[in-house]
């Protein structure tokens, strides 16, 4: 062929390769305009521009351990017990007649007041029920600041923190548990229940109300002040938090007791128990016997100084504070008109169809701005949003502020509080923002991923693995070396980890394994006081904070967490019903900030004390749907939930009580965010970011509970989360999205950019996580039961170990460890595979949640005869599960407690006993080089 015919050739081939990309193009052109008009048409029904406020400013909310003092003593009160403030200062007009005395507190000196305590807390002993209560209600006026006789709010605030001084150094708070006992036997009683079941109200509640108010202002007062360091309350805290964490004289723990009542309020024993001021004060009671966030995180440098980690410097909640909130995720009209120049259009949305189309596309690019040339004169701009990812990525989120960053790095941040990448003004006269190079928080690696390294290295350079070999690294390339040393360099040794390497060791090697002495710290005392029922609090807890979650539908066989607001009389007037409308909705928040403020305090403090504590709990809460129920929760506006007030600021207490009151009428009834300079509810704020923290602690590691995730279809909730503008509550929503984002689809991925774009820039890197692809072993479901089951095995031989009688009463009497567990989870794996049948691959032959032990086959009629098998040795109770028990298992009756327990043997071993003998003993070969 000629160079001419060759040319022709050539030219023909252009002309028909450039007559189909033509026509690819249009096709791709048409397939992006029918998705522009989709994404038009969704834009309507996307919630990410539900609310006007996506863009606003942060929200000025900062996380702590309470409210503040004036509000936590307010959300004690509904607005519905307003008239028995009244009766509060008739009984203490009553009785200061009675002793021939002015009906003024404050007019009485020191001797005075102490006598009137001293003689009021001996009424308290008397018979007559109106005239103990009586004096309930006269202490309860002192309590709460004897407000008739005082003009402002600091006056009455002062009147209780003296008067409480003055109470509990007399003993009032110890008689008023006394009260609270004979309270809870007559509630109780069969006669009280069978009339009370079908219709409770306010009044069904009032005299325990004035015991728990009584309580409740005692304890938050010590502990406010306890908090502030005051110099008066110091030595008087002290005792109080000793009380607290000490048995009272019955054997229990006051928070066990207050657990107790509302196991009791949900069973149906005592339905006119109030549970918004149970709560309350058990959160108060656990929190200032237990610590809150700074006694946690001196908690935790301590343990693991002790076991030879170095201390955490990193804190979440002050890494949070320098944070910045993300904007909620781009729609899809924001990615197509706002975030890229007409001209990037076709590059960035067409797929690749020839591996030489960036080159054309380039070309066509500078044909368009006219030549090569053209493009220089935008190198800034271009660099601005392709060069520099970090200016195009603070349109969505704001860069972390590094907090060790000089004084003139803040002050350039502030001089462009938006983060808008100035285009149109040198440098000289606008100061580029200071962005730090760092990301918020240091990378960090476990051991584990360690070992996978090494193994995956070894097996693709050598071919072989050494097991147990840490640190081998002959034969391997210098690379390998260099990532080797990395991941060394940012290792991180959990106080868990170290823990379970204990266990581990204590299981194998029994005998000669030493185990520390357990220290009586007040997280092991409430841990050995509620274990025998434990999953019963669980239980109890969660139908609490499902009664109140805003999302549940009011069922008739529902317990009523409404008994202590609705009056006895229903609101006749509009002004009256809607007053109860904001106290029932005020009431239900409430009670979501203590349950769930509760339950994370606990989990935290387990978790620090011994990690199978908090394992152990845990799996309870997973046990009773817990996951579902969190998630449920959120499955709403979020961000109406956060702005909504239920509150009327002149009725929360004292200010209803003090001062001339306006009549709440027409225009002057106002409530909600009128009445107040921010917009959002505090306590939303709070139960929201607890509730998240929960969600994490109880999935974080665990694969089968992040599956749970995918399955219950968490993604699209949570995303919705996002839009509430706090960086701490984004934070743990982006952790959790991060758990399940290998699970959810390439697809999702693609869809999703801008949202892993804020995880990387926001949520700790772990070196070796494969979690935006999904291409490591651990994406892989069929082994989530197996891992449930041994976690729970490891759980129930630390209980039984270091707990043994507790325990027992826990597998008897509360059926926790054994046959409820065991069908709490296979319903909940059933429920998995029920709800997504795509969740299943593979994994039906373990449906029963053993694992592959070959016990699923024969059920509980197989762990029954194992039992009775038990049995008929002598062996009674006390096993760890319902499972075949394997020779770990039965490690640990050499060890600890085991070794004083006193065996009752059976007539059937004794028996057979000299047959054993010669079977088993002298007959059997025992290879004890193998052994």
């Amino acid at each position: 062929m000629s160079n001419t015919e060759y040319d022709m050739v050539w030219i023909h081939y252009k002309q028909v390769r450039a007559k189909k990309e033509a026509k690819g193009m249009i096709m791709n052109l048409s397939i992006l305009a029918k998705l522009y008009r989709q994404a038009r048409q969704a834009i309507v029904e996307d919630t990410h521009d539900v609310d006007a406020n996506c863009d606003g400013p942060d929200l000025d909310f900062v996380y702590a351990d309470v409210d503040s003092y004036q509000n936590e003593i307010a959300e004690l009160y509904s607005y519905t017990e307003f008239s028995e403030f009244q009766m509060n200062v008739k009984a203490f007009e009553d009785q200061m007649e009675l002793y021939d005395l002015p009906p003024n507190w404050q007019k009485q000196d020191a001797a005075s007041q102490r006598s009137i305590v001293m003689k009021l807390i001996d009424q308290l002993e008397v018979s007559d029920r109106a005239f103990r209560m009586q004096a309930a209600r006269c202490i309860l006026y002192l309590a709460q600041g004897c407000w008739a006789e005082v003009q402002s709010d600091e006056e009455q605030h002062q009147n209780t923190r003296d008067n409480v001084i003055v109470l509990y150094k007399l003993g009032v708070f110890s008689s008023f548990i006394d009260l609270l006992n004979m309270e809870i036997e007559t509630a109780c009683s069969p006669d009280i229940v069978a009339v009370k079941i079908t219709n409770v109200t306010l009044v069904d509640s009032t005299d325990i109300r004035v015991i728990l108010s009584v309580l409740y202002i005692i304890t938050e007062t010590i502990r406010d002040e306890h908090e502030k360091g005051t110099e008066d309350y110091k030595e008087l805290a002290e005792s109080f938090v000793q009380e607290i964490n000490s048995p009272l004289p019955d054997g229990e723990l006051l928070a066990v007791k207050l657990l107790g009542m509302i196991t009791r309020f949900c069973s149906g024993a005592a339905p006119q128990f109030p549970m918004k001021k149970v709560v309350l004060l058990l959160w108060k009671v656990s929190l200032l016997g237990l610590g809150g966030m700074d006694v946690l995180k001196n908690l935790k440098n301590e343990y693991r100084l002790n076991v030879g980690l170095e201390p955490i410097t990193e804190d979440t909640l002050e890494v949070t504070k320098c944070m910045r909130a993300s904007s909620p995720p781009a729609t899809a009209t924001d990615i197509l008109e706002n975030q890229y120049p007409k001209r990037n259009f076709k590059r960035s949305l067409m797929k690749q169809r020839f591996l030489d189309e960036p080159e054309q596309i380039d070309m066509e690019m500078s044909g368009n701005e006219g030549g090569p040339n053209a493009n220089n004169g935008n190198t800034a701009s271009v660099g601005s949003n392709t060069g520099n990812g970090e200016d195009e990525l603070s349109q969505y989120y704001r860069p972390f502020d590094d907090p060790s960053a000089s004084t003139s790095g803040g002050n350039t941040a502030t001089a462009n509080p938006n983060n808008q990448p100035s285009l149109n003004q040198t440098p000289a006269a606008v100061p580029p923002v200071q962005i730090t190079a760092r990301l918020p928080w240091t990378p960090k690696v476990r051991q584990k991923d360690i070992d996978q390294f090494l193994d995956i290295s070894r097996n693709k350079f050598i071919g072989y693995s050494l097991i147990g070999d840490h640190e081998s690294l002959a034969g391997l390339p210098q690379p390998i070396h260099e990532g080797f040393k990395t991941l060394q360099r940012h290792m991180y040794v959990s106080l868990a980890d170290v823990q379970i390497k204990k266990e581990e060791d204590i299981a194998r090697n029994p005998i000669s394994t030493h185990e520390d002495e357990i220290k009586l710290t007040p997280a092991e005392i409430l841990y050995q006081a509620i274990l025998p029922n434990l999953p019963q609090y669980m239980i109890a807890l969660l139908k609490v904070l499902l009664a109140a979650s805003p999302t549940s539908k009011s069922k008739t066989e529902s317990i009523n967490i409404m008994a202590d607001v609705l009056p006895k009389k229903m609101p006749l007037t509009a002004t009256q019903s809607t007053k109860l409308t904001v106290d029932m909705g005020r009431h239900k928040e409430i009670i979501v900030k203590a349950v769930s403020a509760i339950i994370l305090l606990y989990l935290k403090h387990f978790k620090i004390n011994h990690v199978y504590q908090f394992e152990f709990m845990s799996q309870h809460l997973v046990f009773a749907n817990c996951i579902p129920l969190v998630l449920k929760f959120f499955n709403q506006t979020i961000t109406e939930y956060v702005n909504t007030k239920n509150s009327i600021p002149l009725l929360d207490f004292p200010s209803c009580v003090i001062g001339e009151q306006p009549d709440l009428s027409g225009d002057s009834f106002v409530y909600g965010t009128d009445m107040s300079d921010k917009p959002y509810s505090w306590r939303n704020v709070f139960s929201c970011i607890n509730l998240l923290r929960i969600l994490n602690k109880l999935i974080k590691w665990k694969h089968s509970r992040v599956m749970m995730l995918v399955v219950f279809k968490s993604a699209p909730i949570l995303k919705k989360t996002l839009k509430v503008r706090h960086a701490m509550m984004q934070l743990y929503v982006l952790k959790l999205l991060k758990m399940q984002t290998k699970y959810l689809g390439r697809q999702w991925r693609k869809s999703n950019m801008k949202t892993l774009s804020a995880i990387y820039s926001k949520v700790r890197h772990r070196l070796n996580d494969d979690w935006a692809f999904g291409n490591d072993l651990e994406s892989r479901p069929w082994d989530f039961q197996a891992e449930e089951c041994t976690l729970r095995a490891c759980v129930d031989r630390f209980n039984l170990r270091r707990y043994p009688e507790a325990t027992q009463k826990c597998g008897t009497g509360g059926g926790s460890n054994g046959t409820a567990a065991q069908n709490a989870e296979n319903a909940q794996q059933s429920n998995m595979h029920t709800g997504n049948g795509s969740a299943n691959n593979g994994s039906d032959r373990d449906t029963n949640g053993y694992g592959n032990n070959g016990s699923s086959a024969t059920g509980t009629g197989g762990n029954a005869q194992q039992g009775q098998q038990l049995h008929d040795y002598g062996v009674e109770g006390g096993f760890p599960s319902d499972e075949i028990l394997t020779h770990s298992d039965f490690a640990f009756f050499g060890h600890s407690g085991w070794w004083d327990r006193k065996v009752e043997l059976t007539d059937y071993f004794k028996a057979n006993y000299a047959v054993w003998l010669e079977e088993e003993v002298y007959n059997s070969q025992t290879d004890w080089d193998a052994l």
